[in-house]
């Protein structure tokens, strides 16, 4: 791969990340509402008052991608493939938010269909640029809706997805799971993008088509843990069931070492099962941080989000070390908790 990445970060939302303890990536159902905006305004702007700072909660992962993007001078976009307000600076495309999982009918499919397009449309601009490309997300709930995709594409997946807890709620995603795919009835022939538009998220289709088209060009790091994965399994069924050529030897995805040392999930069982792409890990550890909130994560706090994993490899494959990816970090951090200018 090149030595540094062009990063497009995918924004959605899913009313699934309300329902009370399916997610932490938020402390509160209304925090959650926000958390993907937040994420996409530091992503864009290095801050924003949407996300807590480290003293009043545990940091957005969004603190290692941007340290990332600042120390490797990367170039960036922000997608807004449904959110339920505006990000400034991000690129519209079209979607909207996803109705609750449970419902079984999370988007229209004509949504889904829109989005993956436009997927496919900025796939192939963005391979213009030459490098490789990272594609991270956030989405809030994002690991169940991956696991409800996964389970109707026919994946063993129960058990094996990560979150945002330090110990998986499993049961309670596979409950959910349950009830989406019986409301949902889908046909044992459902398509691709039927299985998103029944238990998808708006992100989801979006980067499946802006994997599949920029693989044909150049490399394509899916930064993120198993919602990448999920990401794989539809990009593999959509490619076969429409005929669209795409590159998966040139993909891989790249989460963090908290996803995949995660003893409650198993990420790369995962990966060997869905049998499409490779998963790699960053080293990056907290361990050593100076901020005490950063070390939670060394406790299964958060674990990943926003492209941080995958930024965080492509920062050792440009040859940052991860005493200074993390003395960078710290950095960051350090300002973020500094009270906005007047």
């Amino acid at each position: 791969m090149g030595r540094r990445p062009h990063f497009a970060c995918v924004l959605g939302f899913t009313e699934t990340c309300l329902i009370p303890g399916i997610s932490a990536a938020g402390r509160t159902p209304e925090v959650r509402r926000f958390t993907a905006l937040g994420d996409g305004e530091v992503l864009l702007a290095g801050r924003s008052a949407r996300l807590p700072s480290a003293p009043q909660g545990y940091p957005s992962p969004v603190v290692i991608s941007r340290a990332v993007v600042e120390l490797l001078g990367l170039p960036v976009r922000v997608f807004d493939a449904g959110l339920p307000e505006t990000c400034k600076g991000a690129v519209h495309l079209g979607g909207s938010p996803a109705r609750c999982l449970s419902t079984g009918r999370a988007l229209a499919p004509d949504t889904v269909a829109h989005l993956f397009s436009q997927g496919l449309a900025w796939g192939e601009r963005l391979a213009e640029v030459g490098g490789y490309l990272a594609i991270g997300e956030c989405v809030a709930g994002g690991t169940t809706t991956a696991l409800a995709v996964l389970r109707a594409l026919g994946h063993a997946a129960d058990g094996l997805v990560s979150s945002s807890h330090p110990h998986c709620n499993h049961i309670q995603k596979g409950a959910l799971v349950d009830l989406a795919i019986a409301n949902a009835a889908l046909p044992k022939d459902a398509s691709a993008l039927a299985i998103l538009a029944a238990l998808g998220d708006p992100a989801q289709p979006a980067i499946a088509g802006m994997a599949m088209a920029a693989s044909r060009r150049v490399p394509v790091l899916l930064a993120g843990g198993t919602q990448m994965l999920a990401v794989a399994a539809v990009a593999e069924r959509l490619a076969a069931e429409a005929g669209l050529g795409w590159q998966p030897q040139n993909v891989a995805v790249g989460t963090t070492r908290w996803v995949a040392a995660d003893p409650t999930a198993d990420a790369a069982l995962l990966a060997a099962r869905v049998g499409v792409v490779p998963l790699l890990a960053a080293s990056l550890d907290f361990s050593h941080s100076r901020h005490p909130a950063l070390q939670a994560y060394e406790r299964g706090y958060v674990k990943e989000g926003v492209g941080a994993g995958g930024l965080a490899i492509a920062a050792e494959l440009a040859g940052i070390d991860c005493g200074r990816l993390l003395g960078a970090i710290d950095d960051w951090l350090d300002r973020w908790n500094l009270p906005a200018p007047v």
